[in-house]
C-alpha cells in the first residue's frame, strides 16, 4: 500500500524518535487531532488520514447501517487499507517507536487494525472506542500497552462494552489500562493527562 492511500497531514518530529498517528472521529477531519498529538508527544513525527468513507457529508474510517451497527465488510477492507497505510509510513521514517491514538470512530479503525497486525503498533490510545463484535486477533496482543478512555455515561459506547473490550484484550496478552471519566463521549482533561503519561512511558524499542 501506498503512503497516499488516505489524504492526511504530518507534523515533522524528532528524526530517530516515534511516529505517532491520529484517528479523528465521525464528522470531523485530519486536523482534528493534530494539535493533541503535538502536545501529548512533542518529539513525535505524527500522520493524521482523513477518513475515507462519507456518512451524509461526515467523514468516517468505515460504513455503518446504523448507530453501533457495523458494515463488517467494509471493516475488513478499510482496516486492510489502514494496516498497508501505516506499515508504508513506518517502512518510510524506520520509527525508534509506533504509537497510535484515535476518538470514538477513529478509536475503533485503530482498534481493528491492533486486532488484525497486532505487531504494528508499540503502544495504542482508544479513546471511546465502541466495538459491539468479539475481535478475532491474527496473533497474540502480549507485550503491548493499549490505554482505553470511557465516560460512565456515555450513551454512544456503553460501559459494559468498554469492560467487555478490557476483557478481549487481557485475555490475549495486552498490558491495558482503562481510565474512566463520570461524563458522556466528551474527552475530558483526566483522559488526556492519561494519554500524556501513557504515551511519554513507551520505551524505545532496543533500550
Amino acid at each position: 500500500m501506498s503512503k497516499d492511500a488516505y489524504i492526511y497531514k504530518a507534523l515533522p518530529g524528532s528524526p530517530d524518535g516515534s511516529l505517532l498517528f491520529v484517528f479523528h472521529g465521525t464528522g470531523a477531519d485530519e486536523s482534528q487531532l493534530l494539535s493533541l498529538g503535538r502536545d501529548l508527544a512533542p518529539q513525535a513525527t505524527i500522520v493524521s488520514p482523513r477518513g475515507d468513507v462519507s456518512e451524509h457529508g461526515a467523514a468516517r474510517f468505515f460504513r455503518r447501517t446504523g448507530e453501533g451497527v457495523y458494515d463488517m465488510g467494509d471493516l475488513a477492507r478499510a482496516t486492510d487499507k489502514m494496516v498497508g497505510f501505516v506499515k508504508a509510513h513506518v517502512e518510510a521514517a524506520k520509527p525508534s517507536s509506533v504509537l497510535g491514538l484515535g476518538y470514538s470512530n477513529g478509536a475503533n479503525i485503530l482498534a481493528s487494525v491492533v486486532f488484525a497486525a497486532p505487531s504494528l503498533f508499540d503502544a495504542a490510545v482508544l479513546m471511546h472506542p465502541l466495538i459491539p463484535f468479539e475481535p478475532e486477533i491474527e496473533g497474540s496482543l502480549a507485550g503491548r500497552r493499549i490505554l482505553v478512555t470511557a465516560g460512565r455515561r456515555d450513551p454512544i459506547c456503553p460501559p459494559n462494552l468498554t469492560s467487555r473490550l478490557e476483557a478481549y484484550l487481557r485475555a490475549d496478552g495486552a498490558d491495558v489500562t482503562v481510565e474512566w471519566h463520570d461524563g458522556g463521549h466528551e474527552v475530558q482533561s483526566n483522559e488526556i493527562e492519561a494519554a500524556r503519561r501513557f504515551l511519554s512511558a513507551t520505551p524505545i524499542e532496543g533500550a
